[in-house]
């Protein structure tokens, strides 16, 4: 035999070539002539298959894992006292290291040291058989089953027969199940017993995204560890490392966005972060910039999102719609850009609640700066309507057969919202409007009546509706009374009354003083009447009141201001009306009440002086509530200082929309009712009759 049939040593032999990395149909290179040098990456690549960075970077060690502080804290401890569970239940979103986990106490249970003599331990050493063998996935006592694809009854019971055999190698059976609540429901219960009771030699480890659905009898039987979600910054610093060691350059703003778009899930940012760099390096970029990703994850530029949302809050669509035509030509997805805008809103509204954030590096610097400006001009108002706006509409992009125009109507709408009034502003607009132009003249619409918004049916209930009534000084304006309707709507709170009446003119007040309330009235069936009585009207004042919730806008107005009190002794009322009134102002008057309170008023003219009208008492009130806040020695100090300010009127919230205080008036005796039974204690029905001794001994016919 020649030295040249002499069979190789073991230690000589050569690998197969599927694991030298060649492929099997390839002849093995003849030694003599040996393959020319190649750059060391290229290499590397032919060394073996590439391995994502997702599998690359996978933790080996508790201490690898990031942004699971408490879970790593708890289980170390755990290790350290021997207390380890026979059973755990992982819990999170995808991607945030529940089978790293399970791998890596598998391995501590595991682990016998470099010496082979080491026990359980937090920390495993990673070069003993039973690490090398787990972190290889072929170790014979440690079995990983996906729930998702084997869901019965049979392969649980592959598990529990398995759990009857000791540990071939390792020093614990290990049993990891992802995705456990895909099983099901018979196989949860198949798992019970031994789930509860299992051999001293099995661990059981459960992962799972979807809590829930897992019945509480297993989770009582688990340790339950919930794996958060990576905070962003931490994203950010942990692939910027990676980047790093990967010898790519990332821009701060491109991690920025890898991150983000990671929301929170450290898989998902590393599968992002090797597409990017497989992207750059496709390009030959020095450095990989945010635009470059942006374009791989279909954004549009943050920048572009700030100069949309600027425009959309100025109510320019032209320009609104020209910079989404842009980003849709440059392949972004016009949802993702409403989502975009919604997250920008989300921004806004923290920087404007957290003001150390405008500090913070949780957000890029470009974010910080601009986000700041818009947090200080725009109310918490506008972006929560800004807010609603947008959740709507991107449910109705994702519905709509044509995307595009679903989002372009969606940045409509949110251009003609930012030009309406915010709620506290109308209010405000209404507040400061005179009453007279709150009030309208239901007697120029026909049909049923429409006071402030509130549209009532012929069956008296009311509801809500879109018509308006057209001002009583300036008639059917069109688009002028258009906004004096909306605002009387939205001073009216949005009810509806349910009662024949509409609503009444105190509720357009700063406060309001209300009459007494009227119940809902349900429907009274033919031929029966309604016999709920109505309050009474105690004042003059309450009179006038009542006219004004009967839509009778302009004899309110009239008794208001040119009628003056000579007498108000129910059920008798003189009044003596201002020259120049209309006439028949009294009998006007009587013809109102006799509709509501049928006999029970008269109502009659008098020449007598009599009282001020109502708005000349209030009046007379402002003027001294003029005097008395000028009078103020803190508003003569300010005065003092600045001599050119001018004191706007003052407001006293006690007063009601006469300019009146609230009347302290006593419920009276109706006159129409009977007087009223006395409050009588009687006496048992055996008890003795008193003679008229006892009623003279008791005090009887005598003065106390």
């Amino acid at each position: 035999m020649t030295p040249s049939d002499t069979p190789p040593h073991d230690d000589e032999i050569p690998l197969p070539p599927a694991e030298a990395g060649g492929f099997f149909d390839e002849p093995p290179a003849a030694p003599s002539a040996p393959a020319p040098a190649a750059p060391a990456r290229a290499t590397s690549e032919r060394s073996g298959p590439y391995r994502v960075l997702a599998r690359k970077y996978r933790p080996q060690h508790f201490d690898d894992l990031i942004g699971q502080d408490a879970t790593v804290r708890i289980l170390r401890r755990a290790f350290q006292l021997g207390r380890v569970a026979h059973a755990f239940m992982l819990t999170g979103v995808r991607g945030v290291g529940k089978t790293t986990t399970a791998r890596i106490i598998a391995r501590a249970l595991n682990c016998i040291g470099t010496d082979g003599q080491g026990g359980p331990t937090a920390d495993p050493c990673g070069v003993c058989a039973n690490c090398t063998a787990i972190l290889a996935d072929r170790h014979p006592d440690v079995l990983e089953m996906d729930a998702a694809s084997r869901t019965g009854v049979d392969d649980i019971r592959e598990i529990i027969e398995a759990t009857r055999f000791r540990p071939m190698q390792g020093r614990m059976k290990v049993f990891i199940i992802d995705e456990v609540h895909m099983l099901s429901r018979n196989a949860f219960n198949a798992l019970l017993k031994t789930l509860e009771e299992p051999p001293e030699q099995v661990t059981f480890i459960f992962a799972t995204t979807e809590l829930r659905k897992v019945p509480v009898t297993v989770l009582s039987r688990c340790q339950r560890f919930d794996l958060r979600r990576v905070p962003q910054e931490m994203l950010m610093q942990h692939f910027a490392g990676i980047a790093e060691k990967e010898s790519v350059a990332f821009s701060e703003e491109a991690l920025s966005l890898i991150a983000r778009a990671a929301d929170g899930s450290v898989r998902d940012g590393l599968s992002l972060l090797d597409q990017a760099i497989a992207q750059g390096e496709g390009e030959g970029a020095a450095q990989i910039e945010a635009p470059m990703v942006s374009a791989m994850l279909g954004l549009a530029d943050r920048q572009l999102v700030f100069d949309l949302f600027e425009v959309l809050m100025q109510g320019k669509a032209d320009e609104a719609l020209s910079i989404s035509g842009h980003a849709y030509a440059q392949g972004a997805d016009l949802g993702i850009l409403l989502a975009d805008l919604l997250d920008l809103i989300h921004v806004i509204s923290r920087l404007k609640v957290i003001p150390a954030l405008r500090h913070s590096r949780e957000l890029p610097e470009a974010e910080r700066d601009r986000g700041a400006s818009l947090a200080d001009r725009l109310p918490n108002a506008e972006l929560g309507r800004a807010w609603q706006i947008l959740l709507k509409g991107i449910q109705e992009v994702e519905q709509a057969p044509d995307r595009r125009a679903a989002a372009e109507m969606v940045l409509i709408r949110l251009c003609y919202a930012s030009t309406l009034p915010t709620p506290d502003r109308v209010a405000r607009m209404v507040l400061q409007m005179p009453v007279e132009e709150r009030s309208s003249d239901p007697s120029s619409v026909g049909g049923d009546a429409v006071q402030g918004g509130t549209s009532l049916g012929t069956n008296g209930s009311s509801s809500v509706s879109g018509s308006y009534a057209p001002s009583a000084h300036g008639g059917d304006a069109g688009g002028d009374d258009r906004p004096r309707a909306a605002l009387r709507l939205v001073a009216n709170g949005g009810f509806a009354y349910d009662s024949v009446t509409s609503a009444p003119a105190q509720a357009l007040a700063p406060t309001p003083v209300l009459a007494p309330a009227l119940a809902p009235v349900p429907p009274v069936p033919e031929g029966e009447t309604s016999e709920a009585p109505l309050p009474p009207l105690r004042s003059w004042r309450e009179m006038v009141a009542f006219v004004a919730r009967q839509s009778e806008a302009m004899l309110h107005g009239t008794l208001r201001h040119s009628a003056h009190l000579v007498r108000f002794e129910p059920p008798y009322v003189a009044l003596r009306m201002a020259r120049g009134t209309p006439p028949r102002i009294e009998t006007r008057l009587q013809a109102l009440l006799e509709k509501t309170y049928p006999g029970q008023w008269h109502v009659e003219a008098s020449q007598e002086e009599g009282e001020p009208t109502l708005d000349e008492q209030g009046a007379e009130i402002v003027a001294l509530r003029r005097e008395e806040l000028h009078a103020h020695p803190l508003l003569r100090a300010i005065l003092d200082v600045f001599p050119d300010a001018r004191v706007g009127e003052p407001k006293d919230l006690s007063l009601d929309e006469y300019g009146l205080p609230p009347e302290e008036l006593e419920e009276p005796a109706s006159w129409t009712a009977e007087p009223a039974a006395p409050d009588l204690d009687f006496a048992p029905l055996d008890a003795d009759l008193m003679d008229d001794d006892d009623w003279h001994d008791f005090g009887g016919g005598s003065s106390f």
